[in-house]
């Protein structure tokens, strides 16, 4: 009890040696508050997305592999994957989720595209340039707030579309009218020649489409308002896109190998889409960096002038520890006297650097990410430049984090706390260590 008595006394005593001592303690632990919070907060976020969305493969054909089979003789045009494939290939446990769409080039008779000028050249499908696109099972615009449901309900069985407000506008069309469309694809008909698919469809729904039209290329099909969306089993021959997420970017060799053994062809690569995911979480990992180099460089540069200043402290206290050795302490309890001084100095700014890091911690996160935000929207820009297919959306909403809600959980006091007991324990050691090398004696001496 003398130990921890004595030591609140010098706690005071020495208050102005101990004021300098804590504000560097404070400014430490304040320091690490906030850079911790910062981190384990983004750990939590990038680690939600990926739980959520998983990351993204891509199955893209190798140029140069396509050029050496030419050079070989062997056939490298008509080599695609098969719709029996796209959809093998979803079937598999390393993934987080798989997204099956198709599409088909369409137009119509009745219905006039926006922007259609002049009329079709023949009829019943014939040799007709499409004037519009009909995807199936592509609803993602609708959850990243693209697309909005404005008129109806969203169709669910086979043959119900929803279609714009502009098309239904220039159409005079309304929820439950049924308007034909044909698709360009040729399918053989017995005794009759080629004819295309043909659409009857019950319009359940009107949306408002708040994305910008794609391409330059001067083509109707390439307006975002002209898409007409159903459900996929609506168009059972359509061409088949599909998107696969794996669980875990690690996974990415045997999902390959996976592939390979349901027909893959050599012709096409195997990738992450990490571009993506860098685009996405990429503000929050580069502030997640910023804030824990900064949190390392300030706790070995703190750790060192602590040490420095307790042990020049101690110094100045050697006839005190000589007075209590001469009394009869032995050098584990002077010891531990000291060191109980530290962690109640620690202790008090512990408190207060808590209260403070966890204030300023929100301001600091969102000055930092929004530094982040221009790099990353570079990054995605570039990236998505002419990816869209078909007009097809993205299938996750893959606009960059660019805010967090920090908090302070448990497992970020207890590595405060840690880290704060670390400090104090270094400090008072590498001070007692030198202190206790004298005798008694020989300090009362050197202080006569």
């Amino acid at each position: 009890m003398y130990i921890i008595q004595n030591a609140l006394k010098n706690v005071v005593r020495n208050k102005g040696r101990n004021i300098l001592l804590g504000s560097i303690i404070f400014a430490i632990i304040a320091t690490t508050v906030v850079a911790l919070m910062i981190t384990n907060t983004s750990d939590r976020i990038i680690d939600e997305y990926r739980g959520q969305f998983g990351i993204e493969v891509t199955i893209e054909r190798n140029t140069q592999t396509f050029v050496d089979m030419r050079q070989r003789g062997e056939a490298a045009m008509g080599i695609n994957i098969t719709n029996e494939q796209f959809i093998a290939f979803a079937d598999s446990d390393l993934l987080q989720r798989s997204v099956i769409m198709n599409s088909a080039m369409i137009y119509s008779e009745t219905v006039t595209a926006i922007g259609q000028t002049g009329e079709l050249a023949a009829g019943h499908g014939f040799a007709i340039a499409p004037t519009m696109q009909m995807h199936g099972n592509n609803w993602e615009d609708f959850t990243n707030g693209h697309r909005v449901l404005v008129v109806g309900e969203m169709p669910v069985r086979v043959n119900e579309v929803v279609i714009s407000e502009e098309l239904a506008e220039l159409n005079d069309i309304s929820v439950g009218d049924t308007i034909r469309l044909y698709g360009t694809v040729m399918e053989p008909a017995a005794a009759m020649g080629f004819t295309p698919p043909v659409y009857d469809l019950v319009v359940t729904g009107i949306y408002f489409c708040a994305a910008e039209s794609v391409g330059t290329w001067g083509s109707t099909t390439m307006i975002r308002q002209n898409e007409v969306l159903t459900v996929a089993d609506t168009m059972p021959g359509a061409a088949i896109i599909a998107r696969y997420y794996l669980r875990h970017p690690s996974y990415i060799d045997a999902f390959e190998q996976e592939l390979r053994e349901k027909g893959l062809h050599p012709i096409f690569d195997v990738n992450t889409d990490e571009h993506l995911f860098n685009a996405i979480v990429g503000p929050v990992e580069g502030m997640r960096g910023i804030v824990m180099t900064f949190m390392f460089v300030v706790l070995i540069l703190g750790a060192i002038i602590l040490i420095l200043l307790s042990s020049i402290a101690i110094r100045e206290r050697k006839y005190e520890i000589g007075v209590l050795r001469a009394m009869g302490m032995k050098k584990v309890k002077v010891a531990l006297g000291l060191w109980f001084e530290m962690v109640t100095i620690t202790a008090i700014c512990l408190a207060i650097g808590i209260f403070v890091g966890s204030l300023v911690a929100q301001p600091i996160s969102t000055e930092l990410l929004a530094q982040q935000q221009e790099t990353a929207q570079n990054i995605q820009d570039q990236f998505f430049a002419g990816r869209e297919i078909a007009g097809l959306s993205r299938v996750v909403n893959d606009d960059p984090i660019t805010e967090i809600n920090l908090t302070l959980g448990i497992d970020t006091m207890l590595q405060i706390i840690l880290i704060s007991l670390l400090l104090a324990s270094a400090a008072g050691i590498a001070a007692i260590s030198k202190i206790t090398k004298y005798e008694p004696i020989k300090i009362l001496m050197e202080r006569n």
